[in-house]
């Protein structure tokens, strides 16, 4: 019988990995998906009247780390549908990969970073800066690591660690708001804002320290696929045309952003096995 256990244990362990390596085709697939939307959005919007998304909204920048420039949102719009196709052709990968996480890391430092170090107490101006560089680092680093300078690599793993655990430590900072965007049929909202926050820090923790770090990857990309059936799907469904429907494009645009780390997460999770191998 004591034989017996450690044998299990391996045998179950083993099945585990074996689901983790399973998550690389579908976590880019899911990756690649929410850039193509943030693109398809975007160009929606640039083509889109000042009042025709509602009184007073402005349609462009539908994504605050987009230039406010009609013209520019179409060509970046255009480049993100390219580049997240891209991802799934392995010929196409590394190239696409690249120019994304140029273009998002140049739209987060130029853009965003100026409004937030003017404002660095704004939770969501930090927010607003720390999602686009989490989804570049993801996309440098989907080809795999060796594809990258190793500081680079390295650099790009810290910051979605840090980002991570910076939207932990806000969910605590933010406990009753975050807690009142929850719905009515889920019980306990501060409880699940705080179990959710120690989550994403542990998560970043694992990620920054490589400890269990495909582990970390994995139980962020289920939480953030949890959110977006039970959270966010459900706030943007029937977005145009369809009464009592909302009708602000952020509703999808935090959609797309929260299906993009669910997808990139499992995309590293996966990868980072075969790289250890």
């Amino acid at each position: 019988m004591a034989n017996e256990i450690p044998a299990l244990r391996k045998r179950f362990e083993s099945r585990l990995d074996e689901i983790v390596d399973a998550l690389d085709r579908p976590g880019r697939a899911i990756f690649s998906f929410a850039i193509v939307a943030l693109g398809a959005e975007t160009l929606v919007c640039a083509r889109t009247s000042q009042n025709a998304l509602g009184p007073g909204y402005n349609a462009i920048p539908v994504l605050p780390w987009v230039p406010a420039i009609p013209w520019l949102a179409v060509a970046f719009g255009a480049i993100w549908i390219t580049c997240g196709a891209g991802l799934l052709f392995r010929r196409r990968l590394r190239a696409s990969a690249f120019l994304l996480g140029a273009l998002l890391v140049a739209c987060a430092l130029i853009i965003v970073l100026p409004r937030y170090i003017a404002l660095p107490g704004d939770m969501g101006l930090r927010t607003v800066l720390l999602e686009p560089l989490t989804l570049a680092c993801m996309a440098l680093l989907i080809p795999g690591r060796t594809a990258l300078p190793a500081l680079l690599a390295r650099t790009c793993r810290t910051t979605i660690a840090i980002a991570m655990i910076v939207f932990g430590v806000d969910h605590f900072l933010g406990l009753v708001f975050i807690g009142s965007l929850l719905p009515d049929w889920i019980p306990w909202h501060l409880f699940w804002v705080a179990f959710f926050g120690l989550v994403l820090i542990a998560g970043g923790v694992g990620i920054g320290l490589g400890v269990l770090e495909r582990w970390s990857l994995a139980g962020l990309g289920l939480m953030f696929g949890i959110w977006v059936i039970t959270l966010h799907v459900p706030r943007t469904l029937g977005f145009y045309g369809i009464p009592g429907a909302l009708t602000d494009p952020d509703q999808w645009s935090s959609l797309f952003i929260a299906i993009g780390i669910w997808g990139g997460s499992w995309a590293l999770a996966a990868q980072s096995r075969f790289e250890r191998a």
